[in-house]
């Protein structure tokens, strides 16, 4: 009867624990699948508004001065040695603003005057000036007057201010400058000297009949006086290290770059006067 009732209580023991567990999870009947939990709905992110396009400034009113400069796409590199032999010239292209620079400088000199105008040009209209077919007597379409107006028939401006460079000879040499540029010239390396030169030609041009307005004496003191200065002009001396060797890296000089827009900037503020000022 003892074992019996031992027996009895640990069978009763070992049931307890499983009558404690929790009941297992309810599944779905047979044919039929749970239905997945439905993730949290995500909300959509707003949509950015457009940026609403500016305007485009258009110009209006009268056109007192139509600005023109054809001065700033080639960059002239030249090397003078004792003989003609040893002479060297090179054109660069180079892309440092001068066009805006001219632009920039005729506005400051007529304070922002707004009916002075840039007036854009269609590309290669300026060859037949600067390379004409003969230099003793030049074609009547190789002229500045005949070329600006084949382009500016909507322009309706009074005149016409045209900024172009020139070719021009060292003064008591024989070697000729080209444009815009740097020449370095000598023999030797210690003996040898780099300067810049900026040959900067303004033409005044009536926008009726498109004949040149002539200024024969426009800003001659300022001229002379810089024409009898004793000492070196700091504007157009450069150091021999940035004269560029090879030519092709005279575009990437950013000193040279600035010393060549200081000097283009006061060969201008120089001219300009004379030929703003009013009859």
């Amino acid at each position: 009867m003892v074992r019996i009732a031992v027996s009895l209580i640990a069978l009763l023991s070992l049931a307890t624990p499983a009558a404690a567990q929790p009941p297992p999870a309810t599944t779905a009947p047979p044919g039929q699948t749970a239905a997945p939990a439905k993730p949290a709905a995500k909300k959509a992110a707003p949509k950015a508004k457009p940026v609403a396009k500016q305007p485009v400034a258009v110009e209006s009113g009268p056109c007192r001065l139509g600005v023109i400069s054809v001065i700033g796409d080639r960059y002239s590199v030249q090397k003078f040695g004792l003989t003609i032999f040893e002479n060297e010239a090179s054109e660069v292209p180079v892309d440092w603003g001068l066009d805006d620079l001219v632009f920039a400088r005729v506005r400051a000199a007529t304070s922002n005057d707004p009916a002075v105008r840039r007036i854009a040009y269609p590309k290669g209209v300026f060859e037949p000036f600067y390379n004409p077919k003969t230099i003793l007597i030049r074609d009547p379409g190789e002229r500045l007057p005949v070329i600006v107006r084949s382009f500016t028939a909507n322009a309706n401006c009074e005149r016409y201010l045209v900024a172009t460079t020139f070719k021009a000879e060292l003064p008591n040499t024989h070697m000729t400058l080209n444009g815009i540029g740097t020449y370095n010239q000598g023999l030797g390396g210690l003996l040898r000297h780099s300067h810049l030169f900026a040959n900067v030609a303004i033409t005044l041009i009536d926008g009726q009949s498109y004949e040149e307005i002539k200024r024969p004496f426009v800003n001659f003191g300022a001229n002379f006086a810089a024409s009898m200065r004793l000492t070196e002009d700091p504007l157009t001396k450069l150091d021999n290290s940035l004269f560029p060797d090879p030519p092709a890296a005279a575009s990437a000089n950013a000193a040279l770059r600035e010393r060549t827009r200081a000097l283009v900037a006061d060969r201008l503020d120089r001219g300009l006067p004379g030929y703003l000022k009013e009859d």
